[in-house]
């Protein structure tokens, strides 16, 4: 069993990239950026200071005379060699003198601005005492890039926080290394000693079980169309650790080695548990006691969730409780990588997560999509309004359904092989407290008339379309409530329990009822969400029952795995939900 602790300090963005040194092509460079939205001039260049290669870099202001700004570089330079020769020998305090270097004069001279540089007319070189720099104008460039705190034998490693400017990732190259870091006697070997072997040539890199105890180096070239920019590099600040073994959500993925194609698609509901619900004492040692503290971490937990979105091939990913910065700085990036776009739709007040969709772009094209606060959406959209006019006047309820944060997106999707055929897919996670089935089955009954009236919309502005819909999410709903009743008869009755599952916010008298007949993909199963205190069926995939069908349905963990190390979260499962995966086909 897996159980080493790794260290779980952040760093998510470097102040400044280390440009490589031994790489040539840096080598006698200095490097200009502009950066318009920010009103500074980056500069980077290498200056050796007595056996060692310095990496110096200056942020100014466009309008500064290059004579400041060469007065700046040179006491910068001269600052490091004296605090390099201190301890040796007394300083000579030469002065480090900066200035241009066979240049035309008529265009460029010392009172010029920083800005002027960019349109020199022909090479600029400037002289940082006795050596000649070539001036570099918008290369591209690595603004940020880290690895992984925690990197695991069979798990993808990848840059994260991977920021370019001037760049295309695409036209990026990446290069991996090995490398033992200590020696026969367990003291540490400097980076430099280091015997680093080429191991992988891609975005990403999944460590061997021969890597684990080893560090990995990343060295990336940025790209664009014209040119490269400086190569840079990163070394991993922990070792490659064994996995935990096996998951059972590669037994899963024998269902979907394979892409789908024609007129089939598949189709993920998964919500992943977002870290800031994860990190806190409470979560630690009240709701997931059992699951071991590194576990619970998302730098370990996001490992497992990509390797498993990866491995099922999905078209469409619906995702709820996505952290914005998982979001940002590792799924878009990741699997953008696997041919799949995203969007993420935040929740509303400040809550720092929210609902993600990622589909796959040779497939699919977005041509619209909306989000809604459905507490907003009651008072403001008509098509709610018989919904508005049965609750507008139960004070208890209102102040409470008002208050919710709840989002639901809706994605309109153009099949690619098919452009006759569209998909509206709808996402959203609802309110999750026990009392509340009744506010539950009112943001159910928004998010279905919602979507209906899209449908409606893009019918009448689409005329002869397919237009088909999915709804996914985590519905905080068993099957016996309302929302089930809802969504796959069309018709939620007043008499039902859901409407009193809070005696003082009550509803009376609301009926909820709807045109479109949906199904369940994955019908109802035991458990889609398992922790030690309440384990049901809560996840679903609804579609249209008139215009797709199901052609599979990838078999979910057995319940002696969910239960075999006590509960979810654990070190095999990354989340306390479980992900359903459906393969659905379009009706012609």
């Amino acid at each position: 069993m897996f159980i080493k602790i790794f260290k779980v300090t952040r760093n998510f963005f470097s102040i400044a990239i280390n440009l490589s040194k031994s790489k040539k092509m840096n080598i006698n460079k200095c490097y200009f950026r502009y950066i318009e939205n920010e009103n500074k001039i980056d500069i980077t260049f290498l200056f050796k200071v007595k056996e060692t290669t310095r990496q110096f870099n200056l942020s100014r202001k466009p309008t500064e005379t290059l004579e400041t700004l060469f007065t700046r570089m040179g006491a910068n330079v001269q600052k490091a060699l004296k605090k390099a020769t201190k301890k040796k020998s007394p300083c000579d305090c030469t002065e480090i003198n900066v200035n241009l270097y066979d240049t035309d004069k008529d265009s460029l001279n010392e009172q010029s601005t920083c800005l002027d540089l960019f349109s020199a007319k022909g090479p600029v070189k400037i002289k940082i005492y006795d050596s000649i720099y070539e001036a570099v104008f918008n290369a591209p460039w690595v603004v940020s890039i880290n690895l992984p705190l925690c990197i695991l034998e069979g798990f993808p490693v990848y840059p994260e926080n991977f920021v370019i400017q001037y760049a295309d990732r695409k036209l990026c190259s990446f290069n991996w290394y090995k490398g033992l870091t200590k020696n026969e006697k367990g003291n540490d070997i400097s980076e430099f000693h280091v015997q680093w072997e080429l191991v992988g040539g891609n975005f990403i890199y999944n460590p061997k079980t021969e890597d684990i105890g080893m560090k990995l180096k990343l060295v990336c070239i940025p790209g664009n169309e014209n040119s490269s920019g400086p190569p840079v590099e990163v070394i991993s600040k922990n070792f490659v650790e064994a996995g935990p073994g096996k998951c059972p959500f590669e037994t899963r993925h024998m269902f979907t080695k394979t892409k789908l194609k024609g007129q089939s698609f598949r189709c993920i509901t998964y919500n992943i548990l977002a870290d800031l619900y994860c990190d806190s004492d409470h979560t630690r040692t009240s709701l997931f006691p059992y699951c071991p503290v590194y576990a619970l971490h998302i730098d370990y937990r996001k490992l497992l969730i990509f390797k498993e979105l990866q491995g099922y091939n999905a078209d469409i990913i619906c995702l709820q409780e996505v952290d914005a910065k998982i979001f940002n700085h590792h799924l878009e990036p990741l699997l953008q990588n696997e041919g799949l776009n995203g969007l993420f739709y935040k929740k509303a007040k400040e809550v720092a997560e929210g609902l993600a969709l990622f589909y796959r772009h040779d497939r699919f094209e977005v041509i619209g999509d909306e989000k809604i606060r459905l507490s907003e959406a009651l008072k403001e959209i008509s098509c709610l309004q018989s919904i508005w006019d049965g609750i507008k006047d139960n004070g208890p309820l209102l102040e409470r359904l008002l208050d919710r944060s709840t989002v639901a997106s809706a994605t309109y999707l153009q099949s690619i092989d098919d452009p006759n055929y569209l998909i509206i897919v709808g996402n959203t996670h609802l309110y999750f407290h026990p009392d509340s089935d009744h506010i539950r089955l009112i943001q159910g009954g928004v998010f279905i008339y919602w979507l209906n009236d899209i449908r409606r919309k893009l019918s009448e502005k689409l005329p002869g379309k397919i237009i088909s819909m999915i709804l996914c999410g985590d519905f905080n709903s068993v099957p016996s409530c309302g929302i089930y009743q809802l969504y796959t008869t069309g018709f939620s009755g007043s008499t039902l329990p859901d409407w009193k599952s809070n005696a003082e916010q009550a509803v009376i008298g609301l009926n909820l009822q709807q045109e479109t007949i949906l199904e369940s993909a994955c019908g109802t199963p035991q458990y889609t969400n398992f922790t030690a205190g309440f384990a049901d069926c809560l996840d679903y995939i609804f579609y249209d029952k008139s215009t797709l069908q199901v052609e599979q349905v990838v078999p979910l963990p057995s319940v002696e795995e969910l239960q075999a190390n006590t509960a979810l979260p654990s070190i095999v499962f990354p989340s306390d939900h479980v992900a359903l995966v459906a393969d659905l086909k379009m009706n012609k």
